[in-house]
């Protein structure tokens, strides 16, 4: 009886540890969901699911399995705040997220305080990383980079030109207006025109008279494709053919579906096309077997959830302060946009970005693929 007391102890025992060793890690991906900028939502989603499936079918993290929590913050600061305390109260420990600056600063700091680790794939605002809270990461650039690029584009190219500099009043807009007015400033270039204007609005028609008076030869915008597409419409309807430039955050097929055919010659800063890193092809090979388009920001949510995943394999498991401070030993991980390291801040030490002319191709579509401008 005895013997077979301590064997039924013993069985209970090993179920319970094999419970253990199969229960699932949780990670969550947080972003605009719905809303304005859905897109970009479903980008980061799809990136997220994608590389959680192919880690799951590899084993997983010392063989455990991922299970993917989606967080909806409809780009809202508030809404971001509270999909962070959701997170933690269901035991999330790692976030891909948030798409916008504005979202990911405030929903950091509940992230630090529940003892989470954050990597955003898309926050570019630099005070998202200049803070120095020890779970911030990302894996795209910074504006103060992307402003320089664009900034010195405008210097360079429109010397002696009109440009009027257009933000959406947002910590990723404006910063990205402001960081690219500071250069084009420092290379003699001095804008004619500095206007913020109300993300949302559907009516821009009072911003493009003023840039007609001011008979603007280019018009810098920073801040999303919903608003640029907008503005591009309405300045086409009103007779203004003064191209816009623009960052990172027009980067969706929806921008030309907004825009229309006044699309054409849009100018646009991003990051070399992650889709034609070689470290990609398989991962891009499983979008396209599923008919989706790996755009934008897909694949930086896919890299997010690889270094997370090789943090904690290295960390011994999931421990956020542990993990943290592995990434930040600047040791280069293996992902589906190359080789990536991360400096102290938390930045990715490999930022580069480049031109981009949104062109009509012989099929009649308008995209930004293959497009790279020269400087």
């Amino acid at each position: 009886m005895k013997k077979m007391l301590l064997t039924g102890v013993a069985l209970g025992l090993g179920l319970a540890f094999s419970s253990m060793a199969q229960a699932q890690i949780k990670i969550g991906v947080a972003g605009p969901i719905t809303g304005p900028n859905a897109a970009f939502g479903a980008q980061m989603k799809n990136g997220a699911e994608q590389a959680v499936e192919d880690i799951n079918a590899a084993g997983g993290i010392n063989g455990q399995k991922l299970e993917l929590v989606i967080g909806d913050d409809v780009s809202d600061p508030k809404q971001g705040v509270s999909v962070a305390n959701k997170f933690a109260a269901e035991g999330v420990k790692m976030v891909v997220g948030h798409f916008n600056s504005g979202v990911s600063i405030p929903a950091s700091e509940v992230y630090e305080e529940a003892g989470m680790i954050q990597i955003s794939p898309a926050s570019t605002n630099p005070r998202f990383t200049d803070r120095g809270l020890w779970n911030t990461f990302r894996t795209c650039g910074r504006d103060d980079q992307q402003g320089a690029v664009a900034g010195a584009y405008l210097a360079n190219k429109f010397k002696g030109k009109k440009v009027a500099v257009i933000h959406d009043k947002t910590p990723y807009g404006k910063g990205l207006a402001d960081e690219t007015q500071k250069a084009m400033n420092a290379k003699g270039l001095k804008e004619v025109l500095y206007e913020g204007i109300n993300p949302g609005e559907k009516d821009y028609s009072a911003l493009v008279s003023k840039l007609k008076q001011a008979n603007v030869d280019v018009v810098y915008f920073g801040g999303l494709h919903t608003e640029a597409g907008l503005i591009i419409r309405q300045m086409r309807d009103q007779g203004l053919q003064a191209p816009l430039m623009s960052g990172d955050g027009i980067v969706s097929a929806e921008f030309v579906s907004i825009a229309g055919p006044g699309a054409d010659g849009t100018l646009m800063t991003f990051a070399p096309d992650p889709r034609k890193n070689p470290a990609a092809k398989d991962a891009v090979a499983k979008f396209k077997a599923k008919n989706y388009e790996p755009e934008a920001y897909t694949l930086y949510s896919y890299a997010a959830v690889q270094i997370l995943v090789d943090a904690a394999k290295q960390a011994g498991g999931v421990n956020p302060k542990k993990m943290s401070e592995i990434i930040r030993e600047g040791k280069p991980y293996k992902t589906v946009l190359g080789e990536l390291s991360f400096d102290k801040k938390g930045d990715i030490t490999r930022p580069d970005y480049v031109m981009y002319t949104w062109k009509k191709g012989p099929d009649g579509k308008i995209d930004y693929a293959g497009n790279e401008v020269a400087d």
